[in-house]
């Protein structure tokens, strides 16, 4: 195990070493996550989520519902707007 100093501002905000960055491929914006386990505390990287794995939690394993492509997505679009702006 290693371990990495960093010094806490007066406005309570703390560097994240280089190499630790470089480990959890941190970029700014990113979002850290303090952990508490009794008396030890540890700091990891914020789980992200893809549509698949909310869909998931929400609906059960069911697999999302497949969506047009693009190309067809164009081609509704297209004819949406046609059938408005038809004069009659």
């Amino acid at each position: 195990m290693s371990s990495k100093p960093s010094k806490l501002t007066a406005q309570g905000q703390v560097s994240v070493p280089a190499s630790v960055r470089q480990f959890l491929s941190l970029s700014p914006g990113a979002t850290l996550l303090w952990v508490q386990e009794g008396e030890r505390m540890w700091v990891e990287r914020a789980a992200t989520h893809t549509t698949t794995d909310v869909h998931q939690a929400l609906f059960g394993k069911s697999a999302p519902p497949k969506t047009a492509g693009a190309p067809d997505s164009k081609q509704a679009i297209r004819s949406f707007i046609q059938k408005k702006h038809a004069r009659h």
